[in-house]
């Protein structure tokens, strides 16, 4: 019989055995990668499809181009593609230099659109750049998460309302000022998603976060009320069949839209509504085009897109141990999937109608372009923190909000 001898091991050295469900394997982070990849890809070729359905009929009874929104979609994708790859590549980290002055670019460009911006049914949101136009609130949303994620990553998360206000409170101020008096509310919402995530992922205790974010609210519920304009428009969700011809009129024909397609949908192309009926029906209202023309299981795919993005995106979040590449991940996802909520919201009756558009389907180059850079920045962070060890989750414990050590014993 033979012998079974001890194998011998140094002493002094330390074998780490990860935790039961909390390591970080690479194949799992080369995974969520290839997720966020596949969903993003799917959604913006999906979005071509539906821009051209919701844009060719009422240009051709228009008598001009079919496919002219198609082109300019199109050729938005192949810039935001190509800037998506590129951002992939390069070092994510080196945004944190830059961090200051994209702040500031965003700032200045947000306060130059409402003198030079051009007005666009209503809202001065766009500066025009040649022959084409630029949303700048689109580049403040990326600015905004990449200087938040560089801060915190520097500085201990504020665990007091005091300390949240400066310098975080100030910037949030400033930038939702600015871009509510464009007006666009809905980016505003989304700024104040952005910050809550970074904020709360770097460990800032939930009560603070909840009360800065309700003062923030009644702010802008108080900038809404003394204008009655923005007041019955804003409130009209609430009633849209109150005034169906006037303030609720957008909303009512987006319930009649998403009723009419039932569970399968009247046929893609087939829609009636985005012909006279829905009002923006290729951008802040293309889900009412989805589901009119797919039914409830395209609006269902669609939010299970949307809620892959977000699984795949806090799970890349989760696993990154450089502190600014959290953050910053975090801010991303809500960026992305933020907008989306509140899109979603709007179209199905659940929020107000804040003009913003579905990331990655509605029709617009500037959306469309700094979402899928966002995605780049975010497949960086993924790939050069695949395996580097495991998920560390803030130590709410600590004062500033450092993981707890990742190896036994180390520190």
């Amino acid at each position: 019989m033979r012998e079974l001898r001890p194998v011998p091991q140094l002493r002094g050295t330390r074998r780490h055995i990860p935790a039961a469900g909390r390591g970080t394997p690479v194949k799992r982070q080369t995974l969520e990668s290839r997720l966020l990849v596949l969903v993003t890809l799917g959604l913006v070729a999906f979005g071509l499809v539906m821009v051209y359905s919701a844009t060719s009929a009422p240009a051709a009874l228009a008598r001009t181009d079919p496919m002219s929104y198609l082109k300019k979609q199109g050729v938005y994708a192949l810039i935001g593609v190509a800037l998506m790859m590129l951002a992939a590549r390069f070092d994510y980290r080196s945004l944190r230099v830059f961090a200051p002055t994209l702040v500031l670019s965003a700032l200045f460009l947000c306060l130059a659109v409402l003198v030079i911006g051009t007005r666009v049914n209503g809202a001065r949101r766009w500066v025009e750049v040649g022959p084409a136009t630029f949303q700048p609130s689109e580049l403040a949303k990326l600015a905004l998460a990449v200087w938040a994620a560089a801060y915190l990553a520097r500085h201990p998360a504020p665990r007091t309302l005091k300390n949240l206000w400066r310098p975080i409170g100030v910037l949030l101020f400033a930038f939702c000022v600015l871009v509510i008096a464009e007006p666009d509310l809905g980016t505003a919402i989304v700024i104040v998603l952005i910050l809550a995530a970074v904020l709360l992922i770097s460990g800032t205790p939930m009560p603070t976060l909840a009360l800065g974010s309700g003062i923030v609210a009644t702010l802008g519920l108080i900038a809404i009320w003394f204008e009655p304009y923005r007041r019955t428009r804003f409130f009209s969700f609430l009633d849209p069949w109150k005034d169906p011809q006037g303030a609720g009129f957008q909303t009512v024909q987006a319930m009649i839209s998403l009723g009419s397609g039932g569970p399968l949908g009247v046929g893609l192309g087939q829609g009636v509504g985005k012909v006279n009926y829905l009002p923006e029906a290729h951008t802040d209202m293309i889900l009412a085009v989805i589901g009119e023309e797919l039914g409830l299981i395209g609006v269902t795919a669609v939010i299970a897109a949307f809620a892959a993005f977000a699984y795949a995106g806090l799970r890349v979040a989760l696993a990154c141990n450089d502190p600014f590449g959290k953050r910053l991940a975090a801010g991303l996802v809500a960026l992305v999937c933020g907008q989306a909520v509140v899109n979603l919201a709007a179209v199905l009756g659940l929020a107000p109608l804040t003009g913003i558009p579905l990331p990655f389907i509605s029709y617009g180059g500037s959306s469309l372009v700094v979402a899928l850079l966002s995605v780049g920045i975010l497949l960086n962070i993924a790939g050069r923190n695949a395996g580097t060890a495991r998920a560390s989750v803030p130590d709410r414990g600590r004062r500033d909000s450092r993981p707890r050590a990742a190896v036994a014993g180390g520190r």
